[in-house]
């Protein structure tokens, strides 16, 4: 009887923590790319995903990272992924603008061990709580087309 009522607890334990897990996502790049095309006037920073092609680098000044981690509201993952996403990338641009770069080439993502160096998807991690991922790449100066 003792062991009916353990193995009832533990599969209660079980079931309450199943849906706390951190769930990988791939979401497209084009929703949260097409809202932050347009930084500010004057500041502009262009971001290039993958080996999405690109004007030729003038110079090279250094690699950049930028993690995330935002709370998740009632809209759902995929918005949630998509602010996290948002927020990352305006990080990259704000490091790019300090250093007087143009642009960011070779932008990936991840969470975690899952990477991304997609031109078209990102990597994002979700959970009951909280949307995180980490963008990356490479700070430039591209000549001017």
């Amino acid at each position: 009887m003792k062991s009916k009522y353990a193995f009832g607890g533990l599969m209660a334990i079980v079931a309450t923590l199943s849906g706390c897990a951190t769930q990988v996502k791939s979401l497209p790049l084009a929703p949260v790319v097409a809202r932050s095309a347009q930084p500010a006037p004057g500041a502009q920073v262009a971001l290039y995903f993958g080996s999405q092609d690109h004007p030729a680098v003038q110079s090279q000044l250094g690699q950049t990272t930028a993690s995330v981690r935002i709370a998740r509201e009632t809209d759902g993952q995929d918005a949630a992924c998509n602010r996290a996403l948002a927020a990352a990338l305006e990080k990259l641009r704000a490091y790019a603008r300090d250093r007087h770069a143009n642009a960011v080439i070779n932008v990936g993502t991840s969470f975690h061990s899952t990477e991304s160096a997609s031109a078209t998807d990102f990597t994002c991690g979700v959970s009951p709580s909280a949307a995180a991922l980490r963008v990356r790449g490479d700070v430039v100066v591209l000549d001017a087309q």
